[in-house]
């Protein structure tokens, strides 16, 4: 009941993150072929990725293709990659921009209707009944850049500095955007109970 807690002010259990911290020259490894540093970069990664890719697509299942090609993307550049210290920065930028070529090639976009998402249990990193309720919720009631931020600290466990980072905004921007979708969420879901039981 991670999101749940999250969204509607209980006291959240903290994230169980392996580490935030990624060793930028795992990128030169992954540039010389070392797949054992592409696995230990998916490994630090996969959660975060998925909260963010997820947070702009709204499907599962394209979700998890734009992950891969994601990935196979930092391995075909990796050799390209400056250490700058935003390593998440530059992996969400390369998700973006595999996302925005997807999208001119297919008008349709990736959404979903909020039923099926209902009725999806797949999701890897939301499986609690309560969570997928709040998880439909963020994606029906939020913008972008709040789902974002609503996924990648409820989800990832990033903190509200390393998010403002790696999406590119700045700290006080990400801190009142986060605040102002757990308003929204808030209202939504109470609003949206109050009418189920009316």
């Amino acid at each position: 009941m991670l999101l749940f807690s999250f969204v509607m002010g209980d006291e959240p259990q903290k994230v169980n993150t392996k580490e935030n911290y990624i060793d930028e020259k795992l990128f030169r490894r992954i540039g010389a072929d070392d797949m054992k540093a592409l696995d230990e970069l998916y490994h630090l990664t996969e959660r975060t990725l998925y909260a963010y890719i997820l947070s702009m697509v709204k499907n599962h299942d394209e979700t998890l293709d734009l992950m891969q090609e994601t990935y196979l993307k930092i391995m075909s550049s990796a050799h390209l990659y400056k250490p700058m210290g935003k390593p998440l920065a530059w992996m969400f930028t390369i998700a973006r921009n595999l996302y925005l070529s997807r999208l001119r090639k297919d008008k349709r976009g990736f959404n979903v209707d909020s039923d099926e998402m209902a009725n999806d249990l797949r999701f890897s990193y939301v499986t609690d009944h309560d969570d997928r309720i709040v998880l439909e919720s963020v994606m029906k009631v939020l913008e972008e850049d709040e789902r974002k931020i609503v996924m990648l600290y409820a989800v990832s466990g990033l903190k509200h500095k390393e998010i403002a980072e790696g999406i590119g905004l700045k700290l006080n921007t990400t801190l009142s955007k986060y605040h102002r979708a757990l308003a929204k969420l808030r209202k939504y879901l109470t609003e949206g109970s109050e009418e189920h039981e009316g």
